[in-house]
Order: structure tokens, then sequence, then C-alpha cells
């Protein structure tokens, strides 16, 4: 089960960076400055360094198989994906009256990456209960 949460880990971040690019290109840092964005840099990119070190974490628990790095990852992952989530509900919140960069998300790519971060935090919230039971 450590590696296809790898994969779907994978699968997430690549998605994720995709969102992020078009957040970006679509002009997200320079709308900060005049508030017309619901999501607040400091939102965009915890979000991705928190997952990003879970995953660090997750490696060494894969590689040397200690339960403390599974349940380091974990609890990092949950910091990461309750961001992932605010950010979601102020997307959801957007409608027609959104004005920042966030609201050309393409649905497809939203969904497509919480489906995939929900799939590794069940699967790492797993495997960690199973490394916890040897």
């Amino acid at each position: 089960m450590g590696l296809i949460a790898i994969v779907t880990w994978s699968i997430t971040a690549m998605v994720g960076i995709h969102l992020l690019y078009l957040w970006l290109s679509g002009g997200g840092l320079r709308q900060q400055a005049t508030k017309v964005t619901r999501f607040p840099a400091a939102l965009v990119f915890a979000h991705p360094v928190l997952a990003v070190s879970a995953l660090g974490c997750w490696i060494a628990h894969v590689l040397t198989h200690q339960r403390f790095f599974a349940w380091l990852s974990f609890g990092v992952l949950s910091a990461a994906a309750l961001l992932g989530f605010v950010m979601f509900t102020r997307w959801l919140g957007g409608g027609r009256h959104a004005r920042g960069a966030e609201q050309r998300f393409p649905v497809l790519a939203v969904l497509l990456h919480g489906l995939a971060g929900v799939t590794t935090f069940v699967l790492v919230l797993l495997t960690a209960t199973v490394a916890t039971g040897r």
C-alpha cells in the first residue's frame, strides 16, 4: 500500500502543479495587492509545501519501515489536506462573482486533484495504522 500511496500522491501532485500554473499564469500573485482573489498566496504555497514535506516523510517510511515516519507523514498530510479543503470551499463559493485567477480552474482538474488527494490520505492513514500493528 505504501507504493500505491506514492503513485496516487504523484497523480495528485501533477494535477496540483497544473492548477498552480493556471493560478500563477492567470495573475494570482498580481491580484493579491488588489484583493480580487479568494486564494491568499500564503495558502496557495503552504498547501504544496506541506504536501511535499509529508511525501518526504512517507518515502522515509517506505524505505525504513519506521512507523514514526508514517505517522509524521500523516500528520503533515492532514495539515495540507485541511488547507486544500479551505481552498476547495473558497473555490466553490466563488460562483459567477469570483474575479480571481482561480475562477478559470477546470472543474475536472479540481475534482481529480481532490479525489486523488483523498485517496492518498486514506491510503496513508490505513498504511500507518497497519504499521502500528506490526
